[in-house]
């Protein structure tokens, strides 16, 4: 199957969705920060110079989310319906940013998730950086989605690894 992303000369394009039908979509993804354990402790605090540090990276998630379509070139603008960033510590050095979202329309929304994410642990780590310059971002991934011509898929379902083709069969 070929990249939809492209048309039959290899050009790029924006897909056209018209003609798929309105369905509930979400997707949820993570991003992992990998810190000193100190910092992580500083992050829990939630005390720091700049405020509290996940409390400004939700917000910047949440923000991520609402701009994917500025941001990914051939992303479509989607009207969400929902989003949350969530955090889990893994003492004793890592903070996991879940992100979750959802929207009625005719495409999904992985990539607002995915940024959602990924925001989310830029600012994780932009925050504290003046205390931790070696911290690392990792493990930036899709863990599920539903809704769509593809359906439903987990990231831990056996059959998660990708197969030839899969990537185009998306949005």
């Amino acid at each position: 199957m070929p990249l939809t992303h492209f048309d039959e000369t290899g050009a790029a394009r924006m897909v056209d969705v018209a003609a798929k039908p309105v369905t509930q979509r979400t997707a949820v993804a993570e991003a992992t920060v990998v810190c000193r354990p100190e910092t992580l402790d500083l992050i829990l605090a939630g005390d720091g110079k700049k405020g509290d540090v996940r409390q400004v990276a939700r917000i910047a998630g949440i923000q991520a989310a609402k701009n994917t379509g500025s941001l990914i070139p051939l992303c479509h603008p989607l009207p969400l319906d929902g989003v949350t960033v969530d955090f889990t510590s893994a003492p004793p050095d890592r903070l996991t940013v879940t992100a979750s979202v959802t929207c009625t329309g005719r495409t999904g929304v992985e990539m607002e998730a995915l940024c959602a994410a990924s925001v989310a642990a830029l600012t994780v780590y932009d925050m504290v950086k003046a205390v931790d310059r070696g911290m690392t971002v990792e493990s930036v991934r899709l863990l599920k989605k539903s809704g769509g011509r593809s359906g439903d898929w987990r990231a831990d379902a056996p059959t998660a690894a990708p197969r030839s083709g899969d990537a185009a069969a998306g949005a």
